[in-house]
């Protein structure tokens, strides 16, 4: 008995019902009860009757048909892949764009360290605004705005200017805590798994087809092959907001109740959506505004598990990007080619594939399990991330095989390529429990808050 309390008490998690230590999941939750105390105020003030979810959920994205749901998750799936497509494809014009601006490539590197970290921001900047106004038209005018700053980078008179097309794209990107946000749309927190195991897949699939594709480009003369890198860029983002553009319905809940009570209000029935008893103003003021974008650097810093989790996953990724500005050094030694180079990287691809073909077996099974015990916080929350202490190890094991494997002749190329098969099972490993277990645990915190550091 007192192991079965134990369990329910699981230490640290960050889930809806705990008393952590340091209490800012409490004091979120209040805040939260504290708005929507203001907003009973006023309703009860306006005599204004909110539509609620009960009174509409055959129209919400949840009630979605699963043919419908799968083709907005397949769209997503390219719109999150040509995002983190723009991360990596640029460093396969580092020798075009070192001789177009006579600098040196190691200063060409700037401009993919630049995109990283205004990314970044990027998504907290973009991630509460989704929330609010609908994911719809944030992530069109993310994909805009991204595909515009393509313009000054490759049309760039100097350096400086294509380090600012650069960083401003990476600031246009809204990322993962959007489209990773239209999976809680469609999803209740208990049959989320497939879906968020077929978009992480996107997003860490997207930053090893840039190199991949880059490998073919840089068979062009340099000049050709850096403007390329970002044309190609341009093309695919064009395709997938146009795509997004014309197939896929607004998702997010309030939002489309909101568009709901105002057809009901056309035939007659007195109702309003819950973004509709407020004005703009008073939703919106600067405290609210600042909060909101302070809210997930608040959880970073008091909340152990947000932060273990966050170290880990950015860890992981920052590997990643080194590796692909440094791969190229090591299958040098084999004499390979560019295009050789690129194609290296369906290690981490065949990686990816391998650990979501591992998740896959684990739902189901987590499911009956939680089904089983449904008061048991370990089993419900925790457990998500099981896997996760069986794949992790699998990075510095894989790092520990490229550092021997990669010494070049007479070693076999095919040992650094299977060391990164490795790495990318713990890498899609990580991504995957800690995107899992974030979204469900901390499902009565705005989802834009729990995904922004992933």
């Amino acid at each position: 008995m007192a192991k079965d309390q134990e369990k329910q008490q699981w230490p640290g998690a960050l889930t809806p019902n705990v008393d952590s230590s340091d209490s800012s999941s409490r004091n979120i939750a209040n805040d939260l009860l504290a708005r929507e105390a203001e907003k009973k105020q006023v309703k009860e003030e306006t005599g204004k009757r909110e539509l609620q979810e009960e009174d509409c959920e055959n129209e919400l994205g949840f009630a979605f048909s699963e043919k419908k749901k799968w083709w907005i998750l397949t769209v997503v799936f390219l719109v999150q892949t040509s995002m983190n497509f723009n991360t990596s494809l640029y460093s396969n014009g580092l020798v075009g764009i070192s001789e177009e601006f006579n600098v040196s490539e190691q200063a060409a590197r700037v401009g993919a360290a630049i995109y990283l970290i205004t990314y970044a921001f990027g998504c907290e900047l973009w991630a509460p605004w989704s929330e609010e106004l609908g994911r719809k038209p944030i992530l069109q005018l993310s994909l805009f705005l991204t595909n515009l700053w393509n313009l000054p980078v490759v049309l760039a008179p100097n350096f400086g200017s294509l380090l600012v097309g650069r960083a401003l794209g990476g600031l246009s990107t809204a990322g993962g805590s959007v489209t990773l946000g239209m999976i809680a749309d469609l999803y209740e927190a208990d049959r989320q798994q497939y879906a968020v195991a077929y978009i992480v897949f996107s997003s860490v699939g997207g930053s090893v087809l840039g190199p991949i594709v880059g490998g073919f480009v840089e068979i062009l003369a340099p000049g050709d092959a850096w403007k390329w890198c970002i044309w190609i860029q341009l093309i695919f983002g064009g395709a997938v907001q146009l795509l997004h553009l014309f197939t896929v319905p607004e998702t997010r809940t309030t939002v489309m109740m909101n568009q709901i009570a105002k057809q009901r209000r056309k035939n007659g029935q007195e109702v309003y959506g819950p973004d509709e008893i407020e004005s703009f103003w008073q939703r919106f003021t600067v405290k609210e505004l600042l909060y909101t974008w302070m809210r997930p650097f608040r959880m970073f810093l008091t909340e152990p598990i947000v932060l273990s989790l966050s170290l880990l996953s950015g860890f992981s990724d920052a590997l990643i990007f080194v590796q692909i500005q440094s791969l190229s050094l090591v299958y040098k030694q084999w004499n390979f080619n560019s295009w050789q180079i690129g194609l290296a990287f369906t290690g981490f691809g065949v990686g990816y594939i391998l650990a979501w073909l591992i998740f896959i077996p684990s739902f189901s099974h987590n499911q009956k399990r939680r089904e089983k015990y449904p008061d048991d916080e370990h089993i419900q929350y925790e457990s998500r991330m099981y896997l996760l202490l069986w794949l992790a190890p699998m990075l510095p094991i894989g790092l520990l095989i490229f550092a021997f494997a990669s010494a070049g002749p007479p070693l076999h190329w095919i040992g650094p390529v299977i060391a990164t098969a490795i790495i990318g099972v713990a890498n899609y490993a990580i991504y995957m429990a800690t995107i899992d277990y974030m979204i469900c645990a901390t499902s009565n915190i705005p989802l834009s808050s729990c995904l922004r550091f992933q």
